[in-house]
């Protein structure tokens, strides 16, 4: 079973192609339909992880089917999103197969025991590279089963719905997934209610709203600087060291938690990473998905949000692209898109379930087209 996480026997066509710094899948098969998928890297590592899993959903045979999106968008390094990349939706198959059905709680449990799993390898390592307990990733993950899509994040990735409206030409945009970013007041009293003696849990840095002065989202995966005291000292290089002992974790794995019932009129879904949203909104994503051919549709969304990162510093498209990993950062953030097509005749359950799908989006499956 651990053999068949690592590397999935995938009858899909699970390949993409790379331009550059854009890697892309134009167009692919899941269960439900059709999905779209884009990459590009800015940092200098790309911290950006993603995949799509269509198929079967638990490690026995017995079912159930359906889609598993996941966009994990690291921070301080790769080394948690991948690892996410790598064993979350193991972890999850394992989950439904030991409680035989499709659940929130079983989403929740695979995230917690990824988060342990990583801040084990952070414990193993400690001594050798500990730079690993600042290491972390944000974390959304949808899955469609049985007519429900079911939502879990942890950090402040985003899941769009694109939902027709009879009557009306335009299709309006549905916000499914809860964000936990300090620029957001409902989380900041989240963080003073959970810390009421700590002053300092959130404090105004350089004009943006930092939990402990360090780092902008509330939940994550991986972060162990922040979750347990035993990391927060050296060998830890002092700027990620607090001054003062905490006796309870600052930051949560802890997801949050959504099930939808699809409707006929739920049209596609945008999950993305915050570098996309940090250019376009959400009826702005979702009217360029309406308005433009499926094929290609996460490649679309990537290139205008460069587009608008470009203007916004005053320079050409074109000369943005010239630009190399590293030095691209200080014009935008890595972005991931998945676009996921939801056809309502396979959503109602007429479904073919002989093709699986596994892909891992940005990594080295990536081919030059």
């Amino acid at each position: 079973m651990v053999k068949s996480c690592w590397k999935p026997s995938i009858e899909g066509d699970s390949r993409g192609c790379l331009d550059g710094l854009l890697w892309y899948k134009d167009m692919g098969q899941h269960v439900y339909g059709d999905f779209s998928m884009a990459v590009v890297q800015a940092n200098s590592l790309l911290e950006d992880q993603s995949q799509l899993e269509s198929g079967l959903l638990s490690s026995s045979s017995s079912g159930p089917f359906g889609t598993f999106i996941g966009v994990y968008d690291g921070h301080g390094g790769p080394e948690a999103s991948s690892f996410i990349n790598n064993n979350l939706f193991c972890n999850f198959k394992s989950f439904v197969s030991e409680n035989q059905e499709m659940s929130t709680n079983v989403l929740r449990k695979a995230f917690l025991a990824t988060e342990d799993k990583f801040l084990s390898l952070v414990r193993k390592q400690w001594l050798v590279k500990p730079q690993m307990a600042s290491v972390g990733s944000c974390c959304l993950t949808g899955v469609i089963c049985n007519g429900l899509l079911y939502i879990a994040n942890a950090g402040d990735s985003r899941v769009v719905l694109g939902r027709s409206v009879r009557g009306a030409k335009e299709v309006i945009a549905m916000q499914l997934s809860t964000e936990h970013n300090a620029s957001f007041d409902a989380v900041r009293d989240e963080l003073r209610s959970l810390h009421p003696n700590d002053p300092q849990i959130v404090v105004m840095k350089h004009k943006v709203w930092r939990v402990k002065g360090l780092i902008q989202i509330s939940r994550s995966i991986g972060d162990a600087y922040l979750k347990k005291a035993e990391f927060n000292k050296e060998p830890l290089l002092p700027k990620f060291r607090l001054h003062e002992p905490f006796r309870k974790p600052i930051l949560s794995a802890e997801p949050s938690l959504l099930v939808h019932k699809l409707h006929p009129d739920d049209q596609f879904l945008i999950f993305a990473s915050d570098g996309l949203w940090e250019h376009l909104s959400n009826q702005q994503a979702v009217r360029i998905v309406q308005t433009s051919p499926r094929n290609g549709i996460a490649r679309r969304l990537v290139k205008t949000a460069l587009k608008e990162a470009a203007q916004k510093r005053e320079m050409r498209y074109s000369d943005l692209n010239k630009i190399d990993r590293g030095v691209r950062r200080h014009f935008h953030d890595d972005i991931t898109v998945i676009v996921v097509f939801l056809d309502p005749h396979l959503i109602n359950g007429s479904s073919c379930y002989n093709s699986p799908m596994s892909i891992k989006g940005g990594g080295r499956l990536a081919s030059r087209c």
